[in-house]
């Protein structure tokens, strides 16, 4: 990493980036900006966008508006306040194209695990098919939700029509005039409902537990709008900010005992009152638990779908399945044609598709024991010049994107420490780390007490812990992410 051949000064150590979603991406712009260039963006499927590239269910779009949803380095012209997948995987390709950084993607390739070599102080990154390729630096960038979780109910193998994830939605089957079965009320499936309710000869939509939902707003933008967006960029800057304030003040509905708590609450349940018509259904829309203690929902289209008379809601979980049809917890059966599983993702199961060696040999997933931790949700102590995006207690602050890149600042600014100061490897203080966690612990019992009340979410590991949720706004993240690295990281020549 000093020099060479001809004298000149090497452009910093060697890197892979393992994915090219939003995180991948905003980490080779980092690297770029910071002049590294040694890098190499590794992405397992045809193209980027990560998560908007893998779903493809109808209906599909963010929750967050599109302006908050972006990185602050670069305006865009939005169509929408909230964008739906095409746009947001073009928006991908465009902030790929504008930095350049294609020509750095490996596409179709896939990193099945990265072992550290401590007397070479590098890492052997191995790919499917067998090839091992060494790197000083390895940024995991494999996001939080891309492994499907699959039910596990008796007789699943044994219905005769199509099923699949909405994560893997089968496009090649037309829905039209079939009977269709919709496991889940999360965010997936409240877009996916509306999407396909009429098409479908009939929709049963099989809930387990109802969530805190209220209407999301989407529209497009008038020519208006985004005349005045393209052309005073500051307007942009200026409507991300009011959004990021917005949040700052509905986020304290995330303390049990705020008035605002009291205030979502209200709003939650005048919005079914006002959307939905049958009394029964509204009962069993309405949870018995605080807002936030599951991942809020926004969703204009739900509750009108719901109200369909081809549509019908089963608040019951299922139990199993038959040959013909879907079995819930009273025992009814309904025959249907197709099942589509909108059952969410394994959220705890951090880096489930990589396999990280750090000294010694040890495993991350034995370091954590079910139980995942990071010094800043980054990085973790035994595993020198590893870092990762979307790590444990990241999820959150309103916009994961400005979550992404500011942990793609800190490992970038860490890879050029270890090109000035010519570190051959940088790891996490252990008590740092510790530090660190026992904070964050502490926060999420202070000012996200919902999240702790008695529901079912993805928020917690085996152990009982919460080990995917940030308890403070992103600002907080923010300045925290600027002014402790220095403070955890320890350098090795």
């Amino acid at each position: 990493m000093s020099r060479t051949r001809d004298g000149r000064r090497d452009s910093g150590p060697r890197v892979a980036i393992i994915g090219c979603g939003l995180g991948g991406i905003a980490t080779g712009v980092k690297l770029k900006k910071k002049g590294i260039t040694r890098f190499t963006i590794f992405e397992q499927s045809d193209g980027p966008g990560g998560t908007w590239w893998d779903n493809r269910y109808p209906g599909c779009e963010v929750d967050i508006p599109s302006h908050a949803y972006s990185f602050s380095f670069l305006t865009y012209d939005w169509t929408r306040t909230h964008a739906r997948r095409e746009e947001l995987q073009e928006y991908a390709g465009y902030v790929l194209d504008r930095f350049d950084l294609r020509r750095h993607c490996r596409f179709g390739v896939r990193v099945e695990s990265a072992a550290w070599d401590d007397r070479a102080a590098r890492y052997d990154v191995r790919l499917a098919g067998g090839a091992t390729e060494p790197f000083d630096v390895v940024i995991s960038c494999l996001g939080l939700l891309n492994q499907p979780r699959y039910p596990d109910w008796p007789g699943l193998e044994d219905f005769e029509g199509p099923s699949f994830h909405t994560a893997r939605w089968a496009s090649e089957h037309d829905l039209t005039g079939k009977r269709v079965a919709v496991v889940g009320t999360g965010s997936t499936a409240t877009q996916v409902v509306p999407a396909i309710a009429g098409q479908v000869d009939r929709l049963y939509v099989f809930q387990r537990q109802p969530g805190w939902i209220l209407p999301k707003g989407e529209r497009d933008f008038t020519p208006r709008e985004r005349a005045v967006f393209r052309r005073l960029p500051v307007t942009q800057k200026l409507r991300r900010a009011r959004l990021f304030y917005q949040f700052r003040v509905a986020f304290k509905g995330y303390d049990l005992h705020g008035k605002r708590q009291q205030q979502m609450l209200r709003q939650c349940r005048e919005y079914i009152a006002e959307t939905v018509d049958d009394p029964a259904t509204r009962a069993a829309l309405t949870p018995d638990y605080p807002w936030g203690c599951k991942r809020p929902v926004l969703a204009t289209g739900f509750y009108p779908a719901l109200n369909r008379p081809n549509v019908e809601l089963v608040p019951h979980a299922v139990t199993r399945m038959t040959p013909k049809g879907i079995v819930d917890a009273t025992g009814t059966e309904r025959e249907i044609d197709v099942l589509v599983m909108a059952t969410g993702f394994q959220a705890t199961n951090f880096l489930a598709s990589l396999d990280v060696r750090g000294i010694g040999g040890v495993g991350i997933h034995d370091t954590w024991k079910s139980d995942p931790r990071a010094f800043l949700g980054i990085t973790v102590p035994g595993y020198p010049n590893f870092f990762m995006l979307y790590g444990p207690n990241t999820n959150g602050g309103f916009s994961i994107v400005a979550q992404l890149e500011r942990q793609a600042e800190v490992a970038a600014r860490m890879v050029v420490r270890m090109r000035r100061r010519r570190l051959r490897a940088v790891d996490t203080r252990t008590g740092a780390a510790e530090r660190w966690v026992r904070w964050v612990d502490r926060q999420i019992l202070r000012h996200t007490s919902a999240m702790e009340a008695n529901c079912t979410n993805y928020y917690h590991s085996e152990s009982g812990r919460n080990v995917t949720q940030w308890p403070k706004p992103h600002g907080e993240y923010y300045l925290l992410t600027k002014a402790l690295p220095f403070f955890g990281f320890v350098g090795r020549r």
